[in-house]
């Protein structure tokens, strides 16, 4: 089975989204702000001969016309890193202040971690947690190259995650990026498809609602937490954040994205959520010449 055709009923013209996610995805660049500006950046690719455009809702991304970002000398300098534009959406939409202190409990391979050391100006805290020892090499790696000096890594699991290495009792944010199916990533691994069951949408379900669970547990009351997946499967989505509804202090925050989007869908497969879910943000591939993607954003309230 496709499972693209299971999410037919869910956007506005099937046959332009399955003809999205046949085609391959654009190069993009983050600026790293910690390092370069965007001005400096776009200098240097026109020094090198690479060709580029900026990415009209971001300042400090690029979207690049042919090398990869890992040919261009700015990268092996830290000033840029390759980062799927609609990956760049959560930590916009935590937007930590410097100073903060803010948990990215699936921190690896880093993308989204560095990127909200830089926009906390490096200040303040940044643990980067992930279960996966492997996989923190890569995140430790990038946050050296981009110089990031505000990242504590970690390695537990996100479900039972522990403050006791830490002198505080709570986090003032946390951005919660799941494990989860993969579909959104088809366009760059086509394998996410051909890879894909019924059976591991189910299983992932649990354990995306205990991570996401413990972020709200371990973040001070009124406080920021950001929930994404790049799956279009609502029971890694909407069922997700509509269980933290109804086990957890918390409530779905309205926000607007810079793009794109449709709401989330309140009803699938029999099951219903909350209403308040058509807060929450599904991004397809069609829609933007992006990724597949969905965000919610949560605010602690006891």
């Amino acid at each position: 089975m496709n499972p693209l055709e299971r999410y037919a009923p869910l956007v506005d013209d099937p046959e332009a989204f399955r003809a999205a996610c046949q085609r391959p995805l654009p190069s993009v660049v983050r600026v790293n702000t910690i390092k370069a500006t965007a001005d400096r950046v776009a200098a240097a690719f026109d020094t090198e001969g690479v060709g580029y455009e900026p990415i009209e809702w971001h300042d400090g991304l690029f979207a690049l016309a042919e090398r990869g970002p890992g040919t261009t000398w700015p990268y092996f300098h830290g000033w840029v890193h390759g980062q799927e534009e609609v990956s760049a959406l959560p930590a916009v939409v935590l937007d930590p202040d410097p100073g903060d202190r803010v948990w990215d409990a699936c921190a690896a391979p880093g993308s989204k971690t560095t990127q909200l050391s830089a926009q906390m100006g490096d200040q303040g805290l940044v643990v980067g947690n992930d279960s996966n020892l492997g996989r923190l090499s890569a995140l430790r790696h990038n946050a050296e190259r981009l110089g990031v000096t505000n990242l504590a890594v970690t390695n537990q699991d996100a479900r039972n995650f522990s403050l006791k290495p830490f002198d505080f009792e709570a986090f003032d944010a946390a951005l919660v990026d799941v494990p989860c199916s993969c579909e959104g990533t088809c366009r760059k691994n086509p394998t996410a498809l051909e890879e894909w069951t019924i059976d591991h949408v189910r299983s992932v379900t649990g354990v995306q609602k205990s991570i996401l669970s413990r972020a709200i547990q371990a973040t001070k009351p009124g406080g920021t937490v950001v929930y994404s997946t790049c799956t279009f499967a609502p029971e890694e989505n909407e069922a997700v954040v509509d269980h933290a509804l109804q086990t957890e202090d918390c409530r779905i925050v309205p926000f607007d994205l810079p793009i794109d989007t449709v709401p989330g869908v309140t009803e699938w497969d029999g099951a219903t959520f909350d209403s308040a879910v058509t807060e929450t943000h599904r991004i397809y591939p069609h829609l933007n010449d992006t990724g597949g993607f969905y965000c919610a954003k949560l605010e602690v309230t006891a």
